[in-house]
């Protein structure tokens, strides 16, 4: 990754078997997921996981989720209780990871759970992100291919610009469906369970399956995304807005216009996929600030709004 422009890679066999090459040579890659862009490399090596932190420039007490190709493998990685099996059936492969307790046999070097004793998994449900962990053998780390507190890529175009050489390259799998990280769930030994960042799979979904999940969590950090202050578009950003003043990009949801509208329909699975892509084109912007129409909690809105509070913190 030495001052050269990331390879292009197509998310086809031939683009697979070079990235495989790459990432089994300790080389990390961009690859698309489902929910965003990830910045994959071998969990089990120190010195490629050292390459990821490098390249986002991400503090080292905030643990890494390790992507796996198949509830066997995770199994070799944590240990399952009867909850964790549940929803691994029922949300495997998708978008939704699980902090579990590790294995102390766990080839995971310790830099990836940043020294807890859990781990986060998720088996994620995109084609060229599944062909390529089969392909490597081993469960991949991947946190998003940005710089770190930054806006998440939901495309190549965005990996590009946010990590430049920092990267060696790049499979082009289009704009990510999902277009938010996964939704984190902690499951505790001796049973509950909580809710550690919002994503596309809603708290509504994890109940039906779980029933409530217990008293509030402690402050550490225990999984991505829980830093006040994450997901920033470099511009003062202002939520909640109708009326946006002249020196601000808008937003726009539903009935509320703006120079990017997440959804004019009111959808929120729409407005999921296009959150990042509008914060990219505000960041873009010749305007100083930035405001953001409302938008509905309920949902996938939960995870909209998460993201939105920590980009505005």
């Amino acid at each position: 990754m030495g001052g050269k422009a990331p390879e292009r890679l197509a998310a086809n066999a031939d683009g697979i078997a070079r990235a495989a090459e790459l990432l089994l040579a300790g080389t990390p890659v961009a690859v698309p997921t489902e929910t965003v862009y990830g910045l994959a490399a071998r969990a089990d090596s120190e010195a490629a996981v050292a390459e990821v932190f490098r390249a986002k420039g991400r503090p080292d007490f905030n643990p890494l989720i390790v992507h796996v190709g198949s509830l066997a493998q995770a199994r070799e990685l944590a240990y399952f209780s009867e909850d964790a099996e549940t929803l691994a059936e029922r949300f495997w492969p998708g978008s939704l990871t699980l902090v579990l307790p590790a294995r102390g046999d766990s080839p995971i070097v310790p830099a990836v759970t940043a020294g807890l004793p859990t781990i986060a998994l998720r088996m994620p449900d995109h084609p060229a992100m599944r062909a390529l962990i089969e392909r490597v053998g081993v469960p991949l780390a991947a946190p998003s291919a940005n710089r770190s507190g930054e806006v998440s890529p939901t495309t190549p175009e965005h990996v590009a610009r946010s990590l430049g050489t920092g990267v060696a390259a790049i499979v082009e799998g289009g704009a990510c469906r999902r277009g938010v990280e996964s939704t984190i769930v902690a499951l505790r030994e001796g049973g509950g369970w909580h809710l550690l960042r919002p994503g596309p799979i809603a708290l509504e979904e994890l109940t039906g399956v779980l029933g409530a999940p217990a008293e509030a969590a402690d402050a550490r950090i225990e999984a991505p995304g829980q830093l006040t202050q994450h997901y920033s578009p470099g511009k003062p950003l202002r939520l909640e807005a109708t009326d946006p003043q002249d020196d601000e990009f808008m937003i726009g949801f539903g009935t509320v216009p703006g120079q990017c509208s997440l959804s004019e329909t009111r959808d929120l699975a729409q407005a999921a996929a296009r959150l990042y892509a509008c914060l990219h084109e505000a960041a873009a912007s010749t305007k100083p600030r930035i405001a953001v129409a409302p938008i509905p909690a309920e949902g996938v809105g939960a995870a909209l709004n998460d993201r939105l509070r920590r980009a505005a913190a």
